[in-house]
């Protein structure tokens, strides 16, 4: 299978059960951080803002979250139940998916990327 060139495409590649997980996973980011900007970076969904803001994909028993480790530390009390490293989680597919959670957590680096932003701005006009 060649490298999808868009989200879209990434999600028609997927079985029928996994397409509606990610198409929610989509929706729930878009709604969550209506700003970002969606791309396929590392052959996955990510949505950038100032940045990366979050990437996901299908594996063949989870959904791959990755919000970055600071995504990750941030909410490891929501994440105690999932298998999560530096700066992933897992969702198996056999249980609910905590879609208000992922939305929390893509708001949380939204806001992040944006503070980083201006920091940087600022220092340069400084």
């Amino acid at each position: 299978m060649d490298k999808p060139a868009t989200i879209d495409e990434y999600i028609a590649n997927q079985p029928p059960e996994v397409k509606k997980i990610l198409q929610k996973v989509r929706e729930v980011v878009k709604t969550a951080v209506p700003n970002a900007t969606e791309t396929i970076t590392y052959g996955m969904p990510t949505f950038k803002l100032d940045g990366n803001l979050v990437h996901f994909g299908a594996s063949k028993n989870h959904l791959g979250f990755y919000p970055t480790p600071s995504g990750i530390t941030a909410f490891a009390d929501e994440l105690t139940s999932y298998k999560s490293s530096k700066g992933a989680v897992q969702f198996p597919y056999n249980q609910p998916i905590p879609y208000e959670l992922i939305s929390k957590i893509a708001q949380f680096r939204a806001v992040e990327n944006l503070e980083k932003a201006a920091a940087k701005s600022g220092k340069r006009s400084a």
